[in-house]
């Protein structure tokens, strides 16, 4: 198996590396090679990597960007000219028009397109197996000029037509940096040639190589989505990121590329119906799409569901990574209006801050703390905010809160759910379908009606055990480690069970390389002039074909 990951596993830890590390710890019946993109040499030397189980045979990273580019002749540059203006024209055409072909009026279908632009990423990328690499020429003027006259056709995007020379140029540059892994060398034989599937896990870079692989090799592709690349895309080039026409250019490449790898996986999973939605949206086939959780291993909070009393019962509990989209800010304003009814009540915010954007959002709502809940130390406030032991807190805790976070799955509430916790959730993403009954959700960015829920089962002790009896026996029974990796071994056999074998070494065993009569006692040989009755094989009258006997 050719593992594909970006940012993550083997050498940071976090969500996505915990996840592959889960995942190739509990395949061992499986080899793994790992191909990890976006770490440089300075992470190599520093001997980051996570101790690696015995099936993982080999690791290899994405070489410097800054090595030296190869040099193109005449030929290879007017080769990578036409390459390169085929899909900018496919990108930068208008939906439903013929592109950048100079005076055509006529409607063409969307999958003219796609194969326009399949075609055009497929040449740059042989052109980069046979020179070495793209880099010096995704940089060149020849780029440039090419988008530029993408961009000034008459068919064109409407946007597009008002690029400037500034924007073309940061157009260029993004094209460069989201084409790197045409320039990698792991596409030979002894390489990701040499897999039987690869499994990219996460869309983007990590799907683009599994895609070269498939072309040059025949490889199957699986790819892994809890969180929708194309979507975070559109979430994070918001209009003060760039200027409108570099926005769209950049819009309609990636969702070329995504079509194209939707189209070419042989499977893909998504974490939830949410994520799922979003790929039939971009182009996937329902069919070939299937739902798998993320898993969550059990043992961590297996005291805290299996003991009914709760430490502290007039407590809330919010665990997680502090971040903006979290929505803390809701949850506090709703504190108060708890504390108006319960004035016993407490709440933990437990929770790191995730990077620096993450840091001063804490510190922002350690300002609104003071400033909704004054007087008294730091200590003697109604609000704590500490940064570990979220499984102590969610012992302790009566009620678990999820007040925002609409991107991914959310783990932290399986997270509660393990520990026999009710919960009350805002419905944003998948939270309704995880939740699934077991509590109470209420709309996002209402502090009334989330202070509501939380004064229901806050006076409610029966309830409270009740439902979470009941969301820890879901969580069990979906949202498990265990179940996860039985999922994707299910998968990865019935992904290699559909492909031809695709190489023979002479000393390795072909499972069903023969025909199964070919082992039944007696001669299956005779002559080679013979007439067969009808329905008999052909190669029956081979006679260079040897007896049972012999082959012993």
């Amino acid at each position: 198996m050719g593992l594909l990951t970006e940012g993550g596993y083997p050498y940071v830890s976090g969500d996505a590396g915990l996840w592959c590390d889960r995942l190739v710890r509990g395949l061992e019946q499986h080899e793994f090679d790992v191909y990890a993109l976006g770490h440089g040499p300075r992470q190599e030397a520093g001997n980051r990597r996570v101790p690696l189980p015995p099936q993982v045979r080999r690791v290899r990273t994405a070489p410097p960007w800054t090595a030296e580019e190869p040099a193109y002749g005449r030929r290879a540059r007017r080769r990578f000219a036409e390459c390169y203006e085929e899909l900018a024209g496919a990108v930068c055409a208008g939906a439903g028009t013929a592109g950048n072909v100079p005076g055509t009026e006529a409607p063409v279908a969307a999958g003219n397109l796609a194969d326009r632009f399949g075609s055009a990423l497929y040449g740059l990328a042989e052109l980069a197996r046979d020179k070495g690499g793209l880099g010096g020429a995704l940089r060149s003027d020849i780029a440039v000029r090419a988008l530029e006259r993408a961009c000034r056709a008459p068919r064109a995007l409407c946007t597009a037509h008002e690029a400037r020379v500034s924007d073309l140029l940061t157009i260029a540059a993004h094209l460069e940096r989201a084409l790197r892994p045409l320039s990698l060398d792991w596409y030979d034989d002894d390489a990701l040639g040499a897999a039987d599937l690869c499994h990219a896990t996460t869309g983007g870079p990590p799907a683009l190589c599994g895609l070269l692989a498939r072309h040059f090799h025949g490889v199957p592709l699986l790819v892994t989505e809890y969180v929708v690349h194309l979507r975070t895309h559109y979430l994070t080039s918001g209009p003060h990121t760039a200027a409108p026409a570099v926005r769209a250019v950049l819009a309609a490449f990636h969702g070329r590329l995504t079509a194209e790898v939707y189209r070419a996986a042989a499977l893909l999973t998504a974490g939830d119906a949410h994520a799922r939605r979003w790929q039939e949206r971009c182009g996937a086939d329902r069919a070939r799409i299937r739902t798998v959780y993320p898993g969550t291993a059990p043992e961590p909070y297996a005291e805290a569901g299996e003991s009914t009393p709760w430490t502290d019962p007039d407590t809330l509990v919010w665990a997680g990574p502090v971040h903006p989209a979290k929505d803390l800010e809701t949850l506090l304003h709703a504190f108060a209006e708890v504390r108006r009814e319960e004035p016993k009540t407490r709440l933990r915010v437990v929770g790191a801050p995730s990077g620096t954007e993450g840091a001063a959002y804490l510190g922002h709502c350690r300002e609104l703390a003071a400033r909704l809940f004054p007087g008294g130390t730091e200590g003697d406030r109604p609000v704590s905010f500490e940064e570990t032991g979220a499984p102590d807190a969610y012992a302790a805790g009566a009620v678990v809160v999820h007040s925002g976070g609409a991107d991914g799955f959310p783990a932290g509430l399986v997270e509660a759910m393990l520990s026999g916790r009710a919960t009350v959730s805002a419905d944003v993403g998948a939270v309704a379908e995880v939740i699934g009954g077991t509590g109470l959700v209420v709309p996002p960015y209402d502090p009334r009606a989330l202070a509501e829920a939380c004064v229901v089962l806050l006076r409610d002790p029966e309830r409270r055990a009740r439902l979470g009896a009941a969301a820890r026996a879901r969580a069990l029974e979906l949202f498990t480690a265990e179940r996860n990796i039985a999922a994707f071994h299910g998968i990865y056999l019935e992904i290699v069970s559909r492909c031809p074998v695709r190489r023979a070494a002479p000393d390795e065993p072909r499972p069903f390389a023969a025909p199964a009569e070919s082992l039944g006692a007696g001669h299956w040989t005779g002559p080679a002039d013979r007439v067969l009755p009808r329905g008999v094989p052909a190669w029956a009258a081979d006679t260079t074909r040897p007896s049972v006997e012999e082959a012993r």
